[in-house]
């Protein structure tokens, strides 16, 4: 049967015109364009963009945050126009490009799922029909009648996907559509999406920087660089190009990495097709014959309490007078000098408890305690000597028109001497310095996110609270984060970070703490956690592939790098003893 075209794209490029001057505001911008002071750089996103799919087909799109792929969608979309070149869609497009970006705060779930299904073109009556599947799909439960403004950022982006989808569409594109979600929804939503595609025809892109997702989801993959299409290749052929990968700051699965490093040192021929998933990495890997004993570490002695929930109950009621509980008696404790994971499925509390600790939210009973002191009579501001919290949207930490204004204002307000020559020694350490003038909004992820770094410890807080600090980057800017954070050793001694990016909690954390339905349910070292099983599968932790393949082959291995794995397993050779 021949194959049935859905989407062309001839010849598309994308100029953008930008600003060479610094305009302050909208008078003095129309003041200078009357005067004809205002000139622009030529900026190309997109640059001869070629390509065409079938019905029915999966393309994963992979390149740097700025390499082009949500231009190239908003232009298949028709959110944009293209400068030149054109796109021929036959049937419908369903751009989910920001779930849940259109939803009103003030509304509940309930009443945001008529306003965006009336966005997207649906008739109430429509609505009252698919109603309870769209509630069940989303899993809010009774959080459907709350605000969405008590919502987790993955709880938005579930309701947002289960509404969206109700378009049938023939063709869905998807940017970055599991970034905000926990590994139990993330995998959900691809479930989704195969059924959409396999059972019903849909056509899919969809970026996506974490590749393990594409090599278990796409057929195709298209690497973008600087605006272009590299190429587009059948997914395994794909994500075996390592180096050509790693040198565009992509990384293939760590289960691919890891055989392609064996077979560089010659652990495996080279003739061998390198793995893609952890079921492919079985039959290639085999326990070492004497594998090094894995001694464990003895427990770091704890320091001194500088923050305290003692007894701490949170709870709102919903429009319709229910009362809901974010947390019942809360008791836990954090230590000087303590690198923490918070983790937990959307909705856990996650978010709740570092807004708790700033002063954000208050208490319905029970106490807060910093360095001793209660705080339930401070505002934020008397907090922020103290303690300091990065926003999961570092935009939200810009105010000024420039991020080093951003940095030297939030000194100024509270009086910092010397916050002048901070703010230079803050853009020296955070690698930002000849980007100072730029607006904080207008950079790109990972300058962002330092930017917001260097914000939120600017008063050198005692504690320094990230909420998802690698949520939508890709994995070489979230390596280039981690970084960062080992650099502020010298500046904030204690740190706390909500995730659910699992490498981070691997390769950073020295505690983990799991929350789930507002409780504590587990707390200690790497191994504690993830060395149990039940607590696993009862929060639905998706430990990092390399871990889960080191277990399918040995359950008793407990690797978090791709090192740790290399220093335990060895490849099998064909006709060897190892076969």
């Amino acid at each position: 049967m021949a194959k049935k075209e859905v989407l062309k794209v001839e010849h598309v490029g994308m100029k953008f015109n930008l600003s060479q001057e610094k305009v302050d505001d909208l008078k003095d911008y129309v003041i200078k364009l009357l005067k004809h002071q205002i000139s622009y750089n030529e900026f190309w996103a997109l640059k001869d963009i070629n390509f065409t799919l079938n019905k029915g087909d999966r393309l994963g799109i992979l390149g740097l945050n700025g390499a082009g792929k949500s231009t190239l969608l908003k232009v298949i979309a028709g959110v944009l126009k293209a400068t030149e070149g054109t796109v021929t869609a036959k049937g419908k497009i369903a751009p989910l490009l920001e779930l849940g970006a259109g939803f009103d705060q003030q509304y509940t779930g309930r009443e945001n799922i008529y306003l965006y299904g009336a966005v997207l073109g649906f008739s109430k009556k429509f609505l009252d029909e698919k109603l309870d599947e769209i509630i069940e799909f989303s899993e809010l439960g009774k959080f459907i009648d709350v605000p969405v403004k008590n919502y987790s950022s993955g709880m938005k982006s579930r309701l947002g996907f289960s509404v969206a989808t109700l378009v049938e569409p023939d063709i869905l594109i998807l940017d970055e559509p599991i970034a905000q979600l926990d590994p139990k929804h993330a995998d959900q939503i691809y479930a989704v999406l195969r059924e959409l595609n396999e059972n019903y025809g849909k056509t899919i892109i969809v970026i996506e920087h974490h590749t393990e997702y594409i090599a278990d989801f796409c057929k195709h993959v298209m690497l973008m660089k600087d605006g272009m299409v590299q190429w587009v290749l059948p997914t395994g052929e794909a994500l075996q190009q390592v180096e050509e990968l790693q040198g565009c700051n992509i990384f293939p699965p760590q289960v691919t990495i890891a055989a392609h490093r064996m077979q560089q040192a010659g652990g495996l021929p080279g003739t061998i097709a390198l793995p893609i998933t952890v079921e492919e990495g079985k039959a290639i890997f085999v326990p070492k014959v004497l594998p090094a004993e894995e001694k464990a570490a003895s427990p770091s002695p704890k320091g001194e309490t500088v923050a305290a929930f003692q007894n701490v109950s949170v709870s709102y009621r919903s429009v319709k007078g229910e009362l809901h509980t974010v947390f019942s008696r809360l008791n836990l404790e954090i230590h000087k000098g303590d690198k923490v994971a918070l983790i937990g499925s959307n909705g856990a509390g996650k978010s709740t408890m570092m807004k708790l600790l700033v002063g954000l939210l208050k208490p319905s009973s029970g106490d807060i305690l910093l360095n001793e002191k209660s705080i339930r009579d401070l505002k934020p501001e008397a907090l922020s000597r103290q303690i300091s919290m990065v926003y999961q949207n570092p935009e939200d930490m810009f105010i000024k028109d420039s991020f080093g204004g951003d940095i030297a204002y939030a000194m100024e307000v509270r009086r910092v001497p010397d916050s002048a020559k901070r703010t230079d020694e803050l853009l020296e350490r955070f690698r930002l310095k000849e980007l100072k003038n730029r607006d904080g909004r207008l950079l790109s992820g990972g300058q962002m996110r330092r930017a917001s770094l260097a914000i939120g410890v600017a008063l050198n807080p005692g504690i320094l609270l990230l909420d998802e600090p690698t949520s939508n980057l890709d994995i070489a800017t979230r390596k280039e984060i981690m970084r960062t954070l080992e650099d502020m050793k010298a500046i904030t001694e204690t740190v706390v970070i909500a995730t659910h990016d699992m490498q981070l909690v691997c390769e950073w954390a020295e505690r983990i703490i799991v929350l789930w339905n507002g409780q504590v349910v587990a707390d200690g070292s790497r191994n504690e956690i993830f060395g149990n099983r039940g607590i696993v599968e009862k929060v639905g932790i998706r430990p990092p592939e390399i871990f889960s393949l080191g277990q399918a082959i040995d359950p008793d291995a407990l690797c978090y790098t791709i090192d740790a794995f290399l220093n335990r397993f060895e490849g099998r050779f064909p006709n060897n003893e190892n076969s």
